[in-house]
């Protein structure tokens, strides 16, 4: 039986979803999975601020460090046959030229899958590459065949109302301020709206304060990378105290939320997840919220 070691949250989700975790032997130590924790971070038993923590992503960069080891000794016992990684983000996760630096050491050398996904419909692709190093590929059709059902079904409900696009703005980090980017857009887009500050199939990047104000967003999601809502709470102050935050449409409408970040950082089946909120939070005389996803968002103005 295959082997396989998933280094990134996103495949362990999908590889759950698609029946496939009987060949799964180890993860990473943010994977909600009872496997074995191979990769590890010298972030993760810390409670950093998000200036300190983009202090430290800066400054490992310059330096040329992985914020992420793994754990060799184990590796070794498990000796998988694939081990899936990623190419996208080198702060979020481990990426695969430390994976491959370590696997040199292995006894017997395992093939890696790298996943790159820049849009939805990688992540979909993604999905078909998972499922086929299993010899499984139609587990993959299936599943996304249900997501398709699911985003379709939103895109004919905004046709059928002929919902305006909604002018918003979604946040990957507070401070310092980011866009969002990469499939983020995507999934604002087929919720309904249009994010002209974000940076499709790209990276985020630190963004003005001042851009902000001059483009104001009717509606604005706040969803600090690796952040749920109770911790982006800690840190929303930080917005409060610029310059023109009461002036904002988005802050005169009541249309601030915090949200869960997995819903959207995170290239996995969630963000279809992700699209249903978003959709319900742009358009809400159209879609309500999802009763699995209520606890995955929070308005701003409710904050305690």
């Amino acid at each position: 039986m295959i082997k396989v070691c998933s280094f990134l949250p996103a495949a362990t989700s999908m590889i759950y979803e698609m029946g496939l975790e009987e060949h799964l032997y180890g993860v990473t130590f943010e994977c909600s999975s009872d496997k074995p924790k191979v990769v590890r971070s010298f972030l993760e038993h810390t409670n950093h601020s998000s200036k300190e923590i983009d202090c430290i992503v800066t400054e490992s960069k310059r330096q040329g460090k992985s914020l992420y080891y793994i754990e060799e000794d184990l590796l070794q016992t498990i000796a998988p046959d694939v081990i899936f990684t990623q190419d996208v983000c080198d702060v979020c996760q481990i990426d695969t030229s430390h994976v491959a630096r370590a696997i040199y050491k292995l006894s017997k050398e395992p093939a890696l899958i790298p996943l790159i996904p820049r849009n939805l419909e990688d992540i979909y692709q993604n999905a078909i590459a998972i499922a086929k190093a299993f010899g499984k590929e139609e587990r993959a059709h299936d599943l996304i065949s249900k997501l398709n059902k699911r985003t379709d079904y939103i895109l004919d409900q905004l046709r059928k109302n002929n919902a305006p696009l909604k002018r918003v703005m979604v946040l990957e980090w507070l401070d310092p301020i980011y866009n969002c980017g990469h499939w983020i857009p995507y999934q604002i887009s087929q919720a309904g709206g249009v994010d002209m500050l974000s940076n499709p199939s790209g990276y985020s990047i630190v963004t003005d304060w001042e851009k902000i104000i001059l483009y104001n967003p009717e509606i604005l999601v706040v969803a600090p990378c690796g952040f749920d809502t109770a911790r982006a709470s800690q840190e929303i102050e930080k917005l409060t105290q610029l310059k023109g935050w009461s002036n904002l449409k988005a802050v005169q409408k009541e249309s601030v939320f915090l949200a869960d970040a997995d819903l959207f950082t995170q290239p996995s089946t969630t963000v279809v997840d992700g699209i249903e909120l978003l959709a319900a939070l742009f358009h809400p005389d159209i879609f309500e919220v999802p009763v699995q996803l209520r606890s995955k968002y929070q308005s701003f103005f409710q904050i305690k």
